[in-house]
């Protein structure tokens, strides 16, 4: 990735947390993410010879070494490093010339670097990626720079660019022996004007003896259909995901979409981010259906890496879908089906219709006009419109002593078009950064209001991720998430660990991104 001044505008507080969540399968293997802090290059604008920027590679390959081997002396089976991890950013398309090798496709043609060093020039970190995976007996996963000549053999008739060749920001991986077994092209660029998009999406992946199948996505693909949805929907239901992240609340923190997105389709996430503070950068975790083992660099934290290793289970190769736990009715709040916000009464609940002026207000969120109404009350039902798309919530605080927080209901259906064009469908619960309406939608980071609620939308797409996110960066399981044929989706928590940041059931409308 690459970033501007107006794209590390994102404040955030963070904490390191271990969480995991009990879940069961029939068979497991163990997992391992990390968050890498780079050994950056001084200035990326101006060219490197390829001496000089090998000496930056090895830097940092020296410290995936070390990660490997702690990673392997704790039983991992497959090790995740992050997107750009070995070569840090803001590269121009020729500053990063002495950063490139040639990856060959494992699909055309079978390669172990490691014990054939000698059949291609200037792959030296491909031999070491392949060594390290040999040496440790582990599946490896890295981010690198790819050139690849022109026209290329899967798109021959696609234009070459201007200067004859392509780049790439590529996925590699090395299976235990050093054999490399699959190559991925990222699709989905965030002002990287280093690479190139590849003329075909590459919907990638490879299998492996101790879990099956994993696919392959990289950063913001994640927020598109292609690779990454197709991937989910061709039964894919194990997805490796390096990054290099910028965190943005109360929507868009790491952690907190990596969850939901692991939720929302019913799949194993492995992801490792960046750690750069100056960025906005720390998140990294791995996140199955019924559990999540993550990092979240706290504010004023050592500015250093951080390895994740975790017991997983097995997915079966089967389509994912939304994630269901049954869960007992709470009191004052009651389950869904029982009193929650299913029924006619919350289509016009008593707070709004006493009303004749309407109490909805708009406030940025996320650069998004979110149509907002707060929550004035202890408990209630509440409903708020962005034109035909609504969000429902039935709630019941419990503040702490002496808290004053405001908290509103959030509803935006529209396209996103800052840093990226996407079409949304989103209902939030979120604590206001201060006591003014005007606030909501801002970047909270702490709260200390605890809530027991069931919010609920009724969405167009299918494809709708739920997070809950409560004070210093913790992630919490909702108790519910369930979808109807007609597209409501509800998600209910209560007894919470902590006061609440965010509640998020985010849709995606992947089928109206280009118009």
């Amino acid at each position: 990735m690459s970033f501007g001044a107006e794209e590390a505008l994102f404040l955030l507080g963070c904490v390191f947390v271990y969480v995991t969540v009990g879940g069961a399968a029939d068979s497991s293997y163990i997992a391992a993410v990390y968050e890498h802090r780079v050994v950056l290059n001084p200035e990326p604008r101006v060219p490197l010879s390829r001496r000089e920027a090998l000496q930056l590679l090895q830097s940092n390959l020296e410290i995936y070494e070390q990660q490997a081997a702690r990673a392997a002396q704790q039983g991992a089976q497959i090790l995740v490093f992050p997107e750009d991890g070995l070569h840090g950013f803001n590269y121009t398309r020729s500053s990063i010339s002495g950063f490139l090798e040639t990856v060959p496709d494992p699909q055309r043609e079978s390669w172990n670097p490691c014990t054939q060093p000698g059949r291609y020039n200037n792959t030296e970190v491909l031999h070491r990626l392949s060594c390290m995976a040999r040496r440790y007996n582990l599946y490896l996963v890295a981010n690198m720079p790819d050139l690849q000549p022109c026209p290329l053999p899967t798109a021959p008739s696609a234009p070459c660019p201007s200067d004859g060749h392509w780049q790439f920001n590529t996925n590699v991986v090395f299976s235990s022996d050093g054999l490399l077994v699959a190559r991925y092209h990222k699709n989905n660029l965030y002002f990287e004007d280093a690479f190139d998009t590849p003329p075909q999406t590459e919907v990638i992946t490879f299998d492996t003896p101790f879990a099956g199948r994993f696919g392959l996505i990289i950063c913001f693909d994640i927020l598109f259909h292609d690779p990454t949805i197709t991937l989910v929907e061709r039964g894919v239901r194990q997805l490796i995901f390096p990054a290099a992240w910028m965190n943005q609340l109360p929507l868009l923190d790491l952690i907190q979409f990596q969850r939901a997105f692991s939720l929302g389709h019913n799949v194993t996430l492995l992801g490792a981010n960046i750690r750069s503070d100056p960025l906005i950068m720390t998140g990294s975790g791995i996140y199955t259906p019924f559990s999540a083992t993550y990092h979240h660099a706290a504010k004023g934290d050592p500015e250093e890496g951080r390895l994740l290793v975790a017991r997983v289970p097995r997915l079966d190769p089967l389509h994912g879908g939304q994630t269901r736990t049954s869960v007992a009715a709470v009191e004052g709040v009651g389950a869904p089906e029982s009193g929650g916000c299913h029924s006619d009464s919350c289509d016009d609940p008593p707070t709004v219709a006493a009303s004749l002026l309407d109490p909805s207000f708009i406030s940025i969120m996320m650069h998004d006009p979110f149509k907002f109404l707060l929550l004035e009350e202890t408990e209630g039902k509440i409903k708020v419109c962005d034109g035909g798309f609504c969000c429902r919530l039935q709630y019941r605080r419990l503040p702490q002593s002496g808290s004053t927080e405001l908290y509103a209901l959030g509803a935006f259906a529209g396209t996103h078009v800052v840093n990226g064009r996407y079409a949304l469908q989103v209902c939030a619960l979120v604590r206001c950064a201060q006591l003014e309406a005007g606030s909501c939608g801002q970047e909270v980071e702490e709260a200390e209001t605890k809530m027991d609620f069931v919010l609920e939308g009724t969405f167009q797409t299918r494809y709708v991720y739920p997070s809950v996110l409560s004070s210093r960066m913790v992630l919490e399981q909702p108790e519910l998430v369930e979808r109807t044929a007609e597209g409501r989706v509800t998600m209910k928590h209560s007894n919470m660990t902590g006061g609440l940041v965010t509640a998020c059931l985010y849709g995606r409308m992947y089928h109206l991104d280009n118009k």
